[in-house]
């Protein structure tokens, strides 16, 4: 727990660096001879960068692994039971899981690039096959998020729809309250009803129920608003979000041009001209503070999109009911987003700041052709993302019109939802 505890640190650490770096350097620019910032300089931010690229290594290649083996430890035969046997068996399954990535590594550098200069910087693990692996990790994390933040910034309408209270336009929620209280009495009438060794019915009676009670905690919360919270502060998070997300793209099909025209806007252009002697944003400090605004709402969106995702569905982690392993990989996964984060921010044009430390020393930032990619794939992902939802209800309203509604082609298990009734003859809810 307290591996996983610094891991999430490390994570935020690696989250917040970016943004404290623009700030940073917009704060030097305006007070240059300021006494009581001289602590604030370019040393300091470097230093920062390496310690992140660092503490990221050792988690994701030593803390986390040695937590999952710790958990499935329990001592080699023949050894007194105990915390230093768990801790002896970790080390070892370490130590040769290590040999063994060295030992494909070392292969498939014989067989794709087999000379003495390739051989020889195996040798070197501190300065060349640690970066060389976190770059691939990194790469990993930016195709992660490739395909997390375009679906994340899709689902952050629904999010918010979920947390905040809708305008009630042509709805009665008496009207609904009554019949939510009726139909949670029915069912209350049915559980009492249904003899305890029917177990399968009182089960599904129970969900039954506690889908109802939430719709009715929903409306009452509903009712209990204000008319300010109904009617002004959901259009205008709608509308905030909508800006965002345009704004998002547009900066990316302005990098595209830009790539196209300019070789200083790929990653690994420039050297960038150094901690506090020119602005990174065109606007000044107003367009620092919406690049910092856009990349949190990047990495917010990334991580609802990563638990939106098909595959990474069952991993949510839920309050009371997730187990230690599962922790370790949301863990790891937030990490692997988290530090890919920079890395896409500056690939994608977000921001014009130059990555420091081992976060620059990634050899495919250097390549066109996957950095012109990657704008154009997250461009057009975040374009079809959108499209899909803001038309999904102009296509059910089309699927009915044309009579395919009886087909289930619709997203919501509802529309169909029948209950047989007592005399078999179906009742519709």
């Amino acid at each position: 727990l307290f591996l996983s505890t610094f891991t999430l640190a490390v994570s935020a650490g690696a989250v917040l660096l970016l943004p404290f770096s623009i700030i940073s350097n917009e704060i030097l620019l305006s007070f240059p001879q300021n006494y009581y910032i001289q602590w604030l300089n370019g040393s300091l931010i470097h230093g920062l960068w390496n310690l992140a690229s660092l503490f990221s290594n050792l988690c994701l290649f030593v803390l986390m692994p040695f937590a999952f083996f710790f958990l499935e430890s329990e001592g080699f035969a023949g050894l007194k039971k105990g915390i230093r046997a768990r801790i002896l068996e970790t080390l070892v399954m370490l130590i040769l899981l290590a040999l063994l990535i060295l030992g494909i590594v070392w292969v498939a550098s014989a067989l794709i690039d087999n000379d003495a200069a390739s051989m020889e910087s195996l040798y070197d693990l501190w300065e060349f096959y640690l970066p060389y692996l976190y770059s691939c990790i990194s790469l990993m994390g930016c195709l992660l998020l490739l395909l997390c933040t375009p679906v994340g910034l899709s689902r952050m309408f629904t999010v918010m729809g979920q947390l905040l209270v809708k305008p009630t336009i042509l709805e009665d929620l008496d009207e609904q309250m009554y019949i939510i209280t009726l139909e949670e009495e029915a069912i209350q009438r049915k559980l009492n009803g249904v003899s305890s060794t029917v177990e399968y019915q009182t089960v599904e009676l129970e969900r039954e129920l506690e889908k109802v009670k939430s719709k009715k905690t929903n409306l009452e919360r509903r009712k209990k608003a204000s008319a300010w919270e109904r009617n002004l502060v959901y259009p205008a998070v709608m509308i905030l979000l909508l800006i965002q997300t345009s704004f998002s793209v547009l900066l990316v099909a302005l990098n595209i041009l830009y790539l196209l025209v300019d070789e200083t806007a790929m990653p690994k252009g420039s050297g960038g001209p150094g901690i506090g002697n020119a602005s990174l944003s065109t606007f000044g400090f107003v367009g620092a503070a919406l690049e910092i605004i856009l990349i949190f709402y990047l990495m917010v969106s990334s991580v609802v999109g990563f638990y939106s995702l098909r595959f990474f569905e069952n991993f949510t982690p839920r309050k009371d009911d997730t187990t230690m392993t599962k922790i370790i990989g949301n863990c790891v996964s937030i990490l692997v987003l988290s530090s890919a984060l920079p890395v896409m921010s500056r690939t994608l044009g977000i921001t014009r700041f130059d990555l420091l430390g081992d976060f620059g020393r990634f050899n495919w930032l250097g390549n066109f052709y996957i950095v012109l990619s990657y704008n154009l794939l997250f461009a057009i992902m975040t374009t079809l993302c959108l499209v899909r939802k803001f038309t999904s209800a102009v296509r059910e309203e089309l699927l009915k019109a044309l009579g395919l509604d009886k087909l289930h082609l619709s997203n919501n298990p509802r529309d169909s939802e029948t209950k047989p009734s007592a005399n078999g003859h179906q009742k519709t809810l």
